[in-house]
């Protein structure tokens, strides 16, 4: 590939959502019924959505958002970026999804 090229790849995602990874290693977990469950991984059950941009919807765990909430989990729904959530550890799964935009 030449340098300086940029490509484009065709993706799926009709919207994304973004979750704090340092907040979920804090929390060890904190979601699902054992309180074992990541929360990216407990949004794509519940979205019903798979890694990879074939999916209708991404969930995507990035590094560090910068709030750093005590006991609850950063993450910004794609089709409302100016509204950044705090989700407490132990949230009901239906009362988090129910927050973002067309679930």
């Amino acid at each position: 590939m030449e340098a300086g090229v940029i490509r484009v790849l065709a993706s799926r995602w009709q919207g994304s959502v973004l979750v704090c990874g340092k907040c979920s290693r804090k929390l060890d977990g904190g979601f699902g019924v054992k309180g074992r469950t990541s929360l990216a991984k407990l949004l794509r059950a519940g979205l019903g959505v798979k890694k990879g941009r074939k999916a209708e919807r991404g969930v995507v765990e990035v590094k560090c958002l910068g709030i750093c909430p005590k006991n609850a989990v950063v993450m910004v729904d794609g089709a409302r970026p100016d509204r950044w959530l705090l989700v407490p550890a132990g949230a009901d799964t239906s009362e988090v999804l129910a927050t973002l935009s067309d679930a």
